[in-house]
């Protein structure tokens, strides 16, 4: 009775907002059909591209050397380099300055989600609020853009509802279908009801006590650093000069001298990488910061008010068994009220995001806390056989979204979830707030008040329908052709094809032979991931200058797995080295601060904190003695501690060779006071975190553990077990 009064109740009030919003769709369908007509046809008719990508010299040449630009945007963020790409395209004469390098910021360290935002449209019919509407319907009409300009970073991603409740079922599903509806024509895939039998089928790891069933809807993912590195090189394409460790130090003005006021004329910059000072002229500069917004707005005015509220979110990456490769999982209200993305990324399992107000840094840190406030919410989606271990979590993250309150609005105090457009006195244009699935539509928004604001000549914008880097002749079957073609791995195939495009024939044109039968080319960087050597010399092709830009932004590998990242830096260092011409002691410096950045930033010092000289041994007796034999293996005089010649000695006589640097970082993981050697207590601890599932893929513990095999195998058989004998 009390379901049929649910449902009933929830086809009344779905019905009402069914017929609101499909008038509101429709009209909004008819007026952007017709404008997208003319955009398409205004895509076409944008400048023509370059062949051949400006080398990061070439863009700091043009940057000094060409006069003053139409327009300078400072931020090289999914939205500054969509204004740059806004810009070149339509014939104005464009600049584009980022301090570290593209999308080092909050553009990487996203849920990697192309979404219209389900949860905001809930917000819009409960609280009939328009505006929220309006920016949901943006937003999927921009979803459906970035996965058609390229379709090689972004593919649409089936996402789980799981139902515990047989209310639940009808109230989310008008919800899921209204978010549909909105979408109209651009609808990725028709949302659907499953039953619990065929949910568990398809996400085998679901809880399934209590569980009614699954409602599944479609939104989009891509691979968020290489979208936009692909947005910031077609800006380059088209003409744009842009450089990355380009520092702006200041802005510059000048007098009007019809109105007397003083006006932003250009700015002085500093390449980071070499020291050089210079000034970049234009007519319009563009303020396009995410978190930094206020920053920038303050070197044009001291007195300026915040506008930007910043709000950390952490996110966490598990192995990919936790979830099926092809299906995501939707948490909508966890127990403090947030949503829950579980999601499949690069064959992982990507868990977040936390939303906390925090303070605005160039390097923030994911927190103990948020990684297993995720944890806990993972545990109570997933079934109980399936143990969620805190020692699985391979890398995690913390991404600052810059949400802001409107200055343009009467009542300040209150967040835009929508972007802001703001011209200051001196003719600064500030684009902030958004998501990065607007980055298109924000652009096109700035741009345009930029024409207006400083009478620039230009077209009307072309961004729509216009193919980015890697797009244009890419085909689902490329990777065929690339194994056919250079005999690549398989895998390899599809990893280069999925993150360049129709460039990946340039990346395979220069990977090395390997000198066994099969593959023929490409050596990879780690055994279990398929980046291969040759994306590191084609990764400074594009603008790659540091070795964090290569281990985060150009291969995803410190976003996977921070301990994969760490042993692939040497060789990484080693090959860049070689292409920009680093000295022993510059190839140091990079590697040692991609250690740190992999420590603080990407979650290894929270993953090693897990392990202390505090740490608890909650062993059984067996399980002591068990270890403690395990470790007299190696420990032959009983010292009470092992070395690296202790472990090399047991190697060899099982005929395996361990480079000695390799054995050094091995056992640094487990010496907690940092004397040299790993002591039983040590040992102990680690087993003991082990067990506990804090701590997983010790490589000290699994070479221990299969010397340990290793040498029960060898050892003689006796006589009376053996069939007789002398």
């Amino acid at each position: 009775m009390a379901f049929q009064k649910a449902v009933k109740g929830t086809a009344l009030i779905g019905g009402g907002a069914i017929a609101t919003v499909f008038g509101l769709s429709q009209f909004s369908q008819y007026r952007n059909k017709h404008g997208a007509l003319v955009q398409v046809q205004a895509a076409e008719a944008a400048p023509v591209k370059k062949d051949h990508l400006p080398t990061r010299e070439q863009q700091i040449l043009a940057l000094q050397t060409s006069g003053e630009f139409d327009v300078l945007v400072i931020g090289g963020g999914a939205t500054g380099c969509g204004c740059a790409l806004d810009a070149a395209t339509r014939g104005l004469k464009t600049a584009l300055l980022e301090r570290d390098d593209f999308s080092s910021g909050t553009s990487s360290r996203s849920t990697k989600l192309i979404h219209g935002g389900v949860r905001y449209l809930q917000k819009a019919i409960m609280k009939l609020d328009f505006e929220q509407y309006r920016m949901v319907k943006e937003a999927l009409e921009e979803r459906a853009h970035l996965l058609q300009s390229a379709p090689h970073l972004s593919a649409p991603l089936p996402i789980m509802l799981p139902i515990y409740k047989w209310w639940q079922l009808p109230y989310y599903w008008v919800g899921i279908k209204l978010y549909d509806l909105v979408a109209g024509s651009q609808c990725l895939k028709s949302s659907y009801v499953l039953t619990k039998s065929r949910a568990l089928e398809l996400f085998p790891m679901l809880r399934k006590d209590k569980l009614v069933g699954a409602i599944v809807y479609y939104d989009g993912q891509h691979n968020d650093a290489r979208m936009n590195l692909a947005i910031a090189l077609t800006a380059a394409r088209y003409g744009a000069a842009t450089a990355n460790y380009a520092e702006v130090r200041h802005l510059l003005k000048t007098t009007d001298t019809g109105s007397g006021r003083q006006r932003v004329c250009g700015v002085r910059c500093r390449d980071v990488l070499t020291g050089k000072e210079f000034d970049v002229r234009a007519k319009c500069v563009i303020n396009a910061t995410g978190p930094f917004t206020d920053s920038v707005r303050k070197m044009d005015d001291q007195e300026v008010p915040n506008i930007c509220q910043p709000s950390a979110g952490v996110h966490i990456v598990m192995p990919g068994y936790y979830s099926p490769d092809n299906m995501g999982l939707l948490d909508p209200a966890t127990s403090d009220g947030r949503v829950i993305f579980f999601l499949p990324w690069e064959k992982m399992t990507i868990a977040g995001t936390t939303d906390s107000p925090t303070d605005v840094t160039s390097h923030p840190i994911p927190t103990e806390e948020d990684i297993n406030f995720i944890l806990s919410e993972v545990r109570n989606y997933l079934g109980a056989d399936v143990e969620v271990r805190r020692g699985d979590v391979l890398a995690a993250w913390s991404g600052i979204r810059p949400l802001v309150t409107d200055p343009n609005s009467k009542d300040t105090q209150s967040i835009s979830r929508n972007h802001v457009v703001n011209i200051s006195d001196s003719g600064l244009i500030t684009i902030a707030g958004g998501k990065w699935t607007t980055y298109r539509a924000m652009a096109r928004d700035t741009i345009d008040a930029a024409i207006q604001e400083h009478n620039l000549k230009a077209d009307s914008c072309k961004t729509m329908g216009l193919q980015l880097e890697g797009a244009q002749d890419w085909s689902p079957t490329l990777h065929i052709r690339l194994v056919q073609d250079y005999g690549l791995e398989s895998e390899v195939a599809q990893h280069l094809a999925s993150t360049y495009g129709d460039k990946a024939f340039e990346v395979a044109k220069i990977a090395q032979v390997t000198g066994k039968r099969w593959p023929i080319v490409g050596k990879r960087l780690v055994s279990e991931f398929p980046y291969i050597e040759a994306e590191v010399v084609y990764g400074v092709k594009e603008y790659a200058r540091t070795a964090v830009d290569m281990i985060s932004r150009r291969t995803r590998l410190a976003f996977l797995n921070v301990q994969a990242a760490e042993e692939a830096l040497p060789r990484i260092v080693d090959i860049m080295g070689k292409e920009l011409n680093w000295c022993e002691q510059k190839k140091k410096e990079e590697l040692e601060t991609a250690k740190k950045f992999l420590y603080y930033e990407m979650g290894y010092k929270v993953k090693t904190d897990q392990l202390t000289d505090r740490s608890e041994i909650s062993l059984t007796p067996a399980d002591i003695e068990r270890y403690k034999k395990r470790f007299r293996m190696f420990d032959k005089d009983k010292k009470g501690f092992i070395t690296t010649l202790d472990v090399q000695r047991v190697l060899e006589s099982i005929s395996v060779q361990i480079a000695e640097n390799t054995l050094h970082e091995i056992l640094n993981e487990v010496d907690l006071n940092k004397n040299g050697q790993v002591e039983l207590n040590e040992f102990l601890q680690l087993m003991s975190a082990i067990q506990k599932g804090h701590v997983s893929g010790s490589s000290l513990a699994v070479l221990m553990k299969s010397a340990e095999e290793n040498l029960r195998r060898r050892e003689a058989i006796p006589v009376d077990r053996s069939g007789g004998g002398l």
